[in-house]
């Protein structure tokens, strides 16, 4: 089917293109005509430097390139609904110079006036093809241009975008508000003013400096005529605010001053013994008992005569010590009789063997009977073949030695330690 209705660049219009994009310039299309060619549906001439019959002419309301196509432009024009009483068959594009630079024809449109008694908002969009896009720019005056729909929707989504942006990063600032002070710990400059709270008041809200000349002021007021010489005294004590703990030091090494103590410095010791009652106490060399001492001239006649006789009857710990042990005897008296308590502490050493060696142990001193094995420790003994420690066994106590038996794997020589208690007469 043949193309009834198209639009083309003029000579004119096509020159003007051509040589906006040979020199980098823009070719600025201002304005937008319709008109009716005298009834007849015209055909475009691109000869043209005017409309066959122009009913209306006036600003562009919008030029963008196609979204969908990069070599088309879209021109339009809105005529409101105040304007009409003509038919439309044909459409110019006119440069600010006033040259026509593209025309195009249409279908059939009637355009009514309200007067007519039907007014509509009518749209005229012109789409044409050129070569580069980029030479044409769109030239109005905004102040008497009326936008479409589509235009206001996508400006007002693009400053919606630009406003979401920019409050984004508004909230992620640390400090947008730089001439505010922050809410936690702010620093105030200038002279900051806040209410003045009540007198007495102990809450948490600021204290203005009214509100603490006014605390000063009571508590001065407040207080009795004894306190006038504060400073007096202050100034006495040389301002020391330990001035108690200083005296308390200062008077720890005095003695309480009396008659008979007056003259204490020149008293010697026989003389201060007198004084304190116990003046014979200097002439024993033993205190008797009737002067609070024991009157016994021993340690040992010390303790009798203290009624700890046991003690001396008992007597002192014994220790003896070989290579591979220490004996430690404890003295104890059993109904009447001396007795000691027997430790051992034992060193043994274990020979390479396997699981289930018996080590026979013979106590340096025999126990009246067969103590007890309070400690078994096998701490130095070395791994012939990466086992680990499990446990030792001690079999067979009698009152001169014991067994130990080895429940680990295979091991190297080494020491196993044993402590044993029990009773030997003295």
């Amino acid at each position: 089917m043949t193309v009834k209705y198209y639009a083309i660049l003029t000579n004119q219009g096509a020159a003007r293109l051509a040589n906006a994009t040979m020199l980098g310039s823009k070719l600025n299309l201002t304005q937008m005509a319709v008109g009716d060619a005298n009834g007849v549906l015209p055909t475009p001439d691109p000869a043209q430097t005017k409309l066959i019959n122009q009913k209306r002419i006036a600003p562009l309301n919008l030029l963008s390139v196609d979204p969908n196509n990069q070599s088309q432009i879209i021109a339009e024009q809105i005529i409101p609904e105040n304007e009409g009483g003509f038919w439309i068959r044909e459409i110019g594009l006119y440069d600010e110079e006033g040259v026509l630079i593209a025309v195009a024809n249409c279908p059939e449109t009637y355009k009514p006036q309200l007067q007519e008694g039907s007014g509509r908002t009518q749209t005229i969009r012109m789409i044409l093809v050129v070569t580069n896009t980029e030479a044409i720019t769109l030239k109005i005056d905004p102040s008497v241009v009326l936008a479409t729909r589509k235009y206001v929707d996508d400006e007002v989504l693009e400053l919606r975008l630009y406003v979401d942006e920019q409050m984004r990063n508004h909230i992620a600032a640390q400090d947008p508000h730089t001439q505010y002070a922050q809410k936690h710990n702010p620093t105030f400059t200038g002279e900051p003013k806040a209410p003045t709270p009540a007198a007495g008041n102990n809450t948490t809200r600021i204290a203005t400096t009214a509100f603490v000349q006014a605390a000063i002021t009571a508590l001065i007021n407040g207080a009795p005529a004894t306190l006038d010489t504060l400073k007096e005294i202050a100034a006495a004590i040389n301002n020391d605010p330990k001035f108690s703990t200083t005296i308390n030091n200062a008077l720890a090494g005095k003695q309480p001053l009396d008659n008979t103590l007056t003259h204490l410095s020149g008293k010697d010791v026989a003389g201060l013994l007198t004084y304190l009652g116990i003046g014979e106490t200097g002439k024993y060399d033993i205190l008797p008992a009737s002067r609070g001492g024991t009157g016994a001239s021993t340690i040992a006649g010390a303790l009798i005569n203290f009624g700890l006789s046991d003690l001396v009857t008992a007597g002192l710990v014994q220790v003896e010590s070989g290579t591979d042990f220490i004996t430690a005897k404890i003295p104890f008296l059993s109904g009447g009789s001396k007795r000691f308590l027997m430790i051992h502490a034992i060193k043994a050493t274990m020979p390479a063997n396997n699981n289930g060696y018996n080590l026979t142990v013979t106590f340096p001193t025999a126990y009246d009977n067969a103590p007890i094995p309070i400690l078994g420790s096998t701490v130095g003994l070395t791994s012939t073949t990466g086992g680990t420690t499990e446990s030792m066994n001690i079999s067979s106590v009698t009152k001169s030695g014991c067994i130990i038996s080895s429940v680990w794997q295979t091991w190297s020589e080494g020491p196993v330690y044993l402590l044993t208690i029990g009773g030997v007469a003295a």
